[in-house]
């Protein structure tokens, strides 16, 4: 299986850290490796001293699909679920501004979270679906799918014209705005729909 990720799919996000907007999703990969075992903590890796959450409806496919067009694009997944995106952000700014690739940045081991994934019949509108992630206690992001720039069904024919999408695959739908740095000790519970959905500690 592989993880697909759209970056810069909510304005307010693009203009917190100050970046140009898109005339097309971006898309960036993470290797299964990427995945953070179940009840397992995260470990803030000793090649950056500045990781940030970002917070990401998650999308299960479920067939194989190619050219897959928007309006098919609904057959292609069942579940629906909740994860974290961690960003190595220094590392990621130095090499944005040489123009490198984000991959040490984004897909280092156990960079990617994923909790549990529902029906999407039992959602309701998932273009206008809630979520949030609590940090200590505290919610550092409160996001909703109605501000995408690009729904799922469109992400889906976007990425479909580039990758093979194959049963298993996930695909990471973007953040929205507050991302910001975690440290030793943080609790990070993501919440859909008004449902805890995960919850990891960090170390």
């Amino acid at each position: 299986m592989k993880i697909i990720c759209i970056g810069r799919n909510y304005a307010k996000h693009i203009e917190e850290l100050k970046n140009e907007r898109p005339t097309n999703p971006i898309l960036f990969l993470k290797p299964d490796s990427a995945i953070l075992l179940k009840n397992q903590p995260f470990f803030i890796p000793p090649f950056s001293k500045n990781i940030h959450y970002e917070v990401e409806v998650l999308v299960k496919i479920n067939k194989v699909g190619k050219y897959i067009d928007s309006k098919f694009a609904h057959k292609y997944y069942n579940e629906i679920g909740l994860g974290i995106d961690f960003t190595a952000r220094d590392i990621q700014d130095i090499c944005k501004e040489k123009g490198l690739p984000w991959e040490k940045a984004k897909a280092f081991d156990g960079s990617a979270v994923v909790g549990e994934f529902l029906p999407k019949e039992k959602l309701g509108d998932l273009e206008n679906l809630s979520f949030s992630l609590i940090k200590n206690n505290e919610i550092v992001q409160n996001g909703n799918t109605n501000a995408m720039l690009w729904k799922i069904d469109e992400i889906i024919a976007y990425a479909s014209q580039f990758f093979t999408l194959k049963k298993g695959d996930i695909i990471f739908t973007g953040t929205p705005e507050g991302v910001g740095k975690i440290d030793e000790n943080d609790q990070l519970t993501g919440i859909l729909n008004g449902i805890e959905n995960f919850s990891i500690k960090v170390k």
